[in-house]
């Protein structure tokens, strides 16, 4: 338990009728960067609010950083960062005015001193006078992590930091959460970039509620036991129209001039896809499954309880 920043096993929550979170268990080591995927509306965010002590779980126990989810919240509060989905800073204030306001929240001392620290570690400083509505998304995204590390938490949860972010933003927020890790920083990302999800240690997939798949992505990739084929040359898309109602494939997805062929049933999976191929004037070669064919078989698989 010692080297555990989070150990949790039966999370429930309901609103009414609805079971969101559903008997959710998760350890993640001290240092880990836990990738936390799952389709929209699948109990990520209340998932992570249990965590932190936002929500009390309606059953279910655990503890985070050494902490009861249920009894001890206010503590557990004190020892993490939580970045939101949206961006939950005030606008018509300047960065470094944000910062000193949450700095005042955590009483820390001596403030300015802080707030400049913190603004000079994450490359603030020639923009710490402008207003944070004004902001470009990557650099909105650095101040709300720059709000989340400044009273130097244990545990950093960060609920889809990089939505609208563009692609070098993103690359270099990564670099720095690695970098937070490599210094004992123990990180939980939820995320919908498979790029992202493949540069965690391991990943947690959560599917309207349950917690369905867990490992690294090599362990979950090879869990899921589909088997992939690419399709190139001759009429692709005729071979797609064919072959989504074909035995034993279960998804078919263009990528650029070429297909990529998935399906549980491997044998049935081959012989359709050289049937077809012949037929189309298409080459077929195995290929590699990828963690978004995982992604997408999982989702397909779960049924939404939303309905």
């Amino acid at each position: 338990m010692t080297d555990l920043a989070i150990s949790v096993s039966g999370l429930t929550k309901r609103f009414g009728e609805k079971t969101v979170v559903n008997n959710v268990s998760l350890d993640v080591r001290k240092g880990e960067i836990m990738g936390f995927l799952g389709p929209n509306g699948s109990g990520k965010t209340t998932t992570i609010r249990l965590m932190c002590g936002l929500l009390e779980p309606d059953s279910g126990e655990g503890r985070v950083l050494g902490h009861d989810i249920r009894t001890e919240r206010r503590a557990i509060k004190r020892k993490v960062g939580y970045m939101t989905q949206r961006f939950s800073f005030y606008e018509d204030l300047t960065i470094a005015e944000n910062l000193s306001f949450v700095a005042g929240l955590y009483g820390m001392s001596p403030k300015r001193q802080v707030v400049k620290d913190t603004i000079a570690d994450l490359g603030l400083t020639a923009l710490k006078d402008q207003l944070a509505g004004s902001l470009s998304g990557g650099w909105k995204q650095r101040l709300a992590l720059a709000a989340c590390i400044m009273h130097k938490p244990a545990l950093l949860m960060l609920d889809e930091p990089t939505a609208g972010v563009d692609p070098k933003a993103r690359r270099e927020f990564w670099d720095e959460i690695h970098a937070l890790a490599h210094g004992g920083l123990t990180v939980l990302v939820s995320t919908h970039y498979m790029d992202e999800a493949e540069r965690c240690h391991r990943i947690s997939y959560i599917s309207y509620g349950d917690l369905i798949a867990q490992g690294t992505v090599p362990e979950v990739v090879q869990g899921a036991a589909l088997t992939t084929y690419v399709v190139t040359g001759g009429d692709t898309a005729q071979a797609a129209r064919l072959l989504r109602c074909a035995l034993g494939v279960d998804q078919v997805a263009p990528f650029g001039a070429t297909l990529h062929v998935v399906g549980r049933d491997a044998m049935a999976l081959k012989t359709s896809v050289e049937v077809v191929a012949s037929q189309t004037g298409c080459n077929a070669k195995m290929s590699d499954t990828s963690l978004e064919d995982v992604f997408i078989q999982l989702m397909g698989a779960a049924q939404d309880n939303m309905q």
